[in-house]
């Protein structure tokens, strides 16, 4: 009789740690901070109708104060993720959007078409801080195989702050006017500011970022270009995205003779797509161990969904054309929390609040470009040949994504 044999244990690769609660908890906060930040900034692009027909605004006119928070947005990212480097991502978030309450507070009390706009503005001013602080809180909060996810997840802020700003204040405005309207965003931000305030919590601050009294950390922008490509490309990308936003609902009805509800319900269902898409990738970045690949990668389907989008106008292919503009919204704003991931990884918890105030701000730029520039075009070439000229621009994009870090040798 043999002695039975003895078969080892097979070697397990180590199980993953679980995050908990915790991590999570902080994004929904992240998450509805930029919400109602979102909310805020967004809700006067609701009103021009209003402004116009019963205050008697010109389009101009009221193109300024829906103007306003957007513009106090830009002026004040890379300010408040400076402050968040220094004091971290509570405060800033809480003060941000206490400032953004107390503005549309004096927006909804005020009588004075220009006081309400400078309120809006100030408004605007202070919602840049879940903007710029909120990125750093989700990367300080989840390990690197989670972030993409977390930040995806994240990135869906700007179209539900958008939908349920188009869902609540036209109906606000048509039944109570004006005041009644900036109602909701007042509540939003008020309840958003107290939420942050009481539970938000910063991460803690990895070992190589927590430098000596009176040493200043190194500047990342001056060693290398990795942030200045990924800021490069991620505004090259900002245009087809915003070329979708913008003129897909124009298109639509204009030239491919759609009815304007229809048109409205499909460019609805496109940004919900998109806003899932965003998750989508983000955890495929997670499982593959890079941003920058997948980014690549949406960089091509971008030109070539725009090309797609180029020829169904151009042979009149009305019967697909809501299809592409859904598939056209998720894959051209699937780039933006890859983006946003790998600036907040690569500037480091000491420098990620500027850098990631200096993205958003480069793409805030790019979007205010966006429509002057395509409505030119398509007035003077038509919209097949305007899309067709977007297409190169994430061509241009894909050789600047940078997939290896020189300095490390590290994949991105």
């Amino acid at each position: 009789m043999t002695d039975p044999v003895e078969t080892a244990p097979r070697d397990r690769p180590p199980a993953k740690p679980r995050l908990g609660f915790r991590p999570w908890f902080m994004l929904a906060l992240g998450l509805f901070a930029q919400v109602a930040g979102t909310i805020a900034v967004s809700s006067p692009a609701f009103l021009i109708t209003l402004l116009h027909s019963d205050r008697g605004l010109s389009l101009a006119q009221a193109g300024l104060v829906v103007a306003a928070p957007s513009l106090g947005m830009v002026l004040t990212l890379i300010a408040w993720g400076a402050l968040a480097d220094k004091v971290g991502e509570h405060w800033v978030i809480a003060a941000g959007l206490t400032v953004t309450a107390l503005a549309a507070f004096g927006a909804l009390v005020s009588t004075d078409l220009v006081v309400t706009t400078i309120f809006l503005l100030v408004g605007g001013m202070g919602a840049a801080s879940a903007n710029a602080a909120g990125g750093r809180l989700v990367v300080g909060w989840f390990p690197a195989n989670r972030r993409g996810l977390a930040m995806g997840i994240r990135q869906m802020a700007q179209p539900l702050g958008v939908a349920a700003a188009a869902i609540v204040i036209p109906p606000l405005a048509a039944s109570g006017g004006l005041q009644t309207a900036l109602l909701f965003p007042f509540i939003v931000t008020a309840v958003a500011a107290v939420l942050s305030a009481v539970f938000i919590v910063d991460p803690k601050r990895a070992a190589h970022d927590v430098l000596p009294v009176g040493q200043k950390p190194p500047n990342p922008y001056r060693q290398s270009t990795l942030l200045w490509r990924i800021h490069g490309v991620s505004v090259l990308l900002v245009f087809p995205q915003f070329v979708i936003s913008t003129f897909a609902l124009v298109w639509l009805i204009t030239d491919e003779g759609w009815q304007p509800l229809a048109a409205g319900v499909v460019v609805g269902v496109a940004q919900f797509v998109g806003a899932l898409g965003r998750i989508v990738v983000g955890l495929v970045s997670d499982r593959v161990g890079s941003r920058m690949l997948p980014l690549r990668i949406v960089a091509g389907g971008a030109s070539a969904i725009m090309i797609v989008l180029a020829l169904t106008d151009w042979w009149g292919l009305s019967a697909i054309a809501a299809l592409v503009v859904i598939v056209a919204s998720a894959i051209t704003v699937a780039d933006n929390g890859l983006a946003f991931t790998a600036v907040a990884e690569l500037a480091g918890s000491r420098w990620s609040g500027r850098a990631l105030g200096a993205q958003n701000t480069a793409q805030f730029l790019a979007a205010a470009a966006t429509a002057p520039v395509m409505g030119a075009l398509i007035g003077g070439f038509g919209f097949a040949a305007s899309f067709g000229l977007t297409a190169l621009l994430p061509l241009i994009a894909i050789p600047l994504v940078p997939l290896v870090d020189k300095r490390s040798g590290k994949k991105l």
